[in-house]
């Protein structure tokens, strides 16, 4: 699986200089920044980086998070569950992302770092297929970004292994995100259907998280074929 961290809209050079570095101790060497607010290739930047300064001036510079996250499956963190509400409370442990992730080895994975001042919008959470908050026992919730992306690559780098039997069987990204397009084509053409941009973000996150494999898919899709063909 290709594991990219992608952060929105960085503040602080220091906090963007230890991700890199956290990133490079895992082994991911692909980062994307939406709409840096800080300078990438800073003093503070490099310095923090340590050894992993190559990141920062080989990341993407990206001002669209859809583009970013395209194709992937997309694990947003937050300090605040309830923004989740917005997004039928995609909400999972670290345990539960990994099981989905664990499916989803056929294709990539998107890791959301959000905001250090405000953290992801609810309107980014709604883009996410799953969502992590990292509970911790103290009265302080809200860990530093960079804290928080090193725990999540610890437990994701430990726990996310390579089944290439079952990776024979998992459909592709390509053949989810088909199948997503008939269902919104079936759902547009029919009137006894509301709120049709909520059904489809149901049905989108709902697929992706259940990994189908080829056979599934196939299936779904004959389905989906002939009620389109009897309406």
């Amino acid at each position: 699986m290709e594991l990219r961290i992608v952060i929105v809209e960085p503040l602080y050079q220091i906090n963007l200089g230890y991700i890199a570095r956290i990133s490079k101790n895992f082994g991911v060497d692909k980062l994307i920044i939406i709409k840096p607010r800080c300078d990438v290739g800073g003093k503070d930047a490099l310095k923090y980086s340590k050894h992993a300064a190559d990141l920062l001036s080989n990341a993407k510079i990206m001002d669209s998070l859809s583009k970013a996250t395209a194709g992937t499956f997309i694990v947003g963190t937050t300090a605040m569950p309830e923004k989740t509400g917005a997004a039928f409370h995609n909400l999972f442990t670290v345990e539960e992302t990994i099981k989905m992730l664990k499916k989803n080895k056929a294709g990539a994975a998107s890791l959301l770092i959000g905001r250090d001042d405000t953290g992801l919008s609810k309107e980014e959470i709604k883009k996410c297929d799953a969502v992590i908050s990292i509970e911790t026992p103290g009265e302080y919730s809200s860990l530093n970004i960079s804290h928080a992306l090193a725990i999540l690559l610890y437990e994701f780098t430990n726990k996310l292994g390579m089944n290439k039997k079952y990776q024979k069987r998992s459909a592709d990204n390509e053949n989810v995100e088909q199948v997503i397009k008939l269902f919104g084509r079936f759902i547009s053409g029919r009137k006894d259907i509301r709120k049709k941009k909520e059904v489809e973000m149901a049905f989108r996150h709902i697929i992706k998280r259940a990994c189908p494999t080829k056979k599934e898919l196939a299936a779904i899709s004959i389905a989906i074929s002939d009620r389109r063909a009897r309406h």
